[in-house]
């Protein structure tokens, strides 16, 4: 903790030392003498969305979530993560200081932009709209990740130029909420409206699903329901036809894109996702060529994969006790795991040459069909036609029907509110398995405590519903002290 401490004083003093120069020297490249044309702009953007996944240590944010769960088992280096009758622990602390600096990274480099790209002359003028409204989803994104597991966060909404600037008090949760919306609003107007097949760029509809998930955080249903709408009547994306478990890899092992992907993160060959090593460990050809453990596998005997109907292809296609040395080839001869980790995560997967390029989805159709199911039946205070029929197109095609015909495992008119919003968030939780939804699910309805006991056999810590704040920015931040830490901590 001293050294990450000590390298942030450093980078602060540093800072503040140059602003005392009079000449700033034309062979540094930073902020002042660097975004001086439309190219330098375009690079600057570039390494915001390179902070998505690199500098949030994106891997271990991944894996963070899956034991967030009822179905998640932490072990290894995540084992105190598992011990929910308890605060987080110090061991999880570096993890969490990680993800925090680099949020507020992703916020530093979009107000960069937001600050810069205004000023360089000659750009086109949809350039710059185009470039500020991705700034603008990149700076929401960060600011809603934020809010949702600390809570009550500093707002900082420019660029980063010295010690003086650290000083920033907690803002109320519905102030960052604001300007989440506000940054969204101008990135749904600005950002453009056809990426191609580079759907890690932010676009007009990522930030329509983005705006849709943050109406439904603070419970603005119409609102929610309107922007899901708009994205599914958009005909721009369209369902993935499933008839066997695989089939999902349609979705998840694309190195391209897939009809149904709105935003996703990307990969190469030189940024990896590498949380793959939690999942499947040593030896199984999903993981090709790792040579450490996992330290995360499913809770199987939790009432949520308990209860899992196993005719529901997302089971089959979710995990696994089992597999073929030779695939995606067939060699007739099958390995079975055995002992505590018999049964492992099965999403997310290498290409067969060991490659860890897959996409990883952020947000697909799927969840403006759900969005939409959910928020129309809480406006409306019953679930309507069509908000029933959405939720039952994700759960025919989980099943390997036809999405858009009446089928034998529909749930049936006339649930309740509260019925119909159970049904929706079991769906949710089925078919955004071991993604990034379900620990935000059970915290904002209400049932993280109930559900996550009930798996683990405990009474979860009331600490656990919000991340500590970080040693770092209380340590740095004199505008926070001790007790402006998040109650348990």
């Amino acid at each position: 903790m001293k050294k990450i401490i000590f390298c942030f004083l450093i980078v602060i003093l540093t800072t503040a030392c140059e602003n005392l120069l009079v000449e700033t020297p034309r062979n540094f490249i930073s902020a002042g003498n660097f975004y001086t044309n439309t190219k330098e702009v375009e690079d600057g953007l570039n390494g915001a969305y390179y902070t998505l996944w690199s500098q949030i240590d994106g891997n271990a944010w991944k894996n963070f979530h899956g034991l967030h769960t009822e179905y998640g088992t932490a072990a290894g280096s995540f084992a105190s993560v598992g011990n929910w009758d308890a605060p987080l622990q110090p061991d999880t602390y570096n993890r969490l200081n990680g993800f925090w600096l680099g949020f507020y990274r992703l916020i530093d480099r979009a107000n960069i932009i937001l600050d810069k790209a205004p000023l360089v002359v000659n750009m086109n003028e949809n350039t710059r709209k185009r470039i500020l409204g991705e700034a603008h989803f990149l700076r929401a994104y960060a600011y809603f990740a934020l809010v949702r597991y600390w809570g009550a966060v500093p707002l900082r909404t420019e660029q980063f130029t010295g010690a003086s600037e650290l000083a920033v008090p907690r803002a109320p949760i519905n102030q960052v909420y604001d300007l989440i919306i506000e940054d969204l609003l101008i990135a749904e107007q600005d950002c453009p409206e056809d990426v191609g097949n580079n759907t890690l760029r932010g676009s007009k509809w990522a930030a329509k699903t983005m705006l849709a998930e943050v109406y439904l955080a603070i419970e603005d249903w119409t609102n929610a329901a309107s922007k899901a709408n708009e994205v599914i009547e958009s005909n721009r994306f369209s369902l993935i036809s499933v008839e066997k478990p695989d089939d999902f890899y349609k979705i998840f092992a694309v190195t391209s894109t897939s009809t149904e992907e709105i935003w996703a993160f990307h990969f190469s060959l030189t940024i990896l996702p590498t949380f793959m090593q939690w999942y499947h460990g040593v030896g199984t050809p999903y993981n090709r060529g790792v040579t450490y453990g996992f330290t995360n596998y499913p809770r199987m005997n939790s009432p949520f994969i308990v209860n899992w109907d196993k005719n529901d292809l997302r089971y089959d296609f979710n995990l696994y006790s089992s597999y073929d040395p030779a695939w995606p080839d067939v060699s007739g001869q099958i390995v079975y795991l055995t002992g505590v980790q018999s049964t492992r995560f099965k999403k997310y997967i290498k290409n067969p040459n060991g490659d860890a390029i897959y996409n990883v989805p952020i947000y697909r159709l799927a969840d403006a069909y759900l969005i939409y199911s959910e928020a129309s039946c809480m406006a409306e205070g019953n679930p309507s036609t069509l908000g029933l029929e959405r939720l039952n197109i994700i759960k025919r095609r989980a099943y390997g029907f036809d999405p858009y015909s009446s089928s034998s495992i529909d749930y049936p008119s006339g649930l309740s509110k509260d019925e119909f919003r159970a049904a929706v968030i079991q769906e949710r939780g089925y078919e955004f398995f071991n993604e990034y939804s379900r620990w935000w699910d059970l915290k904002r309805t209400g049932k993280a405590k109930e559900l996550i006991g009930a798996a683990v056999g405990k009474v979860v810590n009331d600490a656990r519903l919000l991340f500590p704040l970080p040693e770092v920015e209380i340590n740095t931040n004199s505008a926070i002290g001790p007790g402006n830490q998040n109650p348990g901590y």
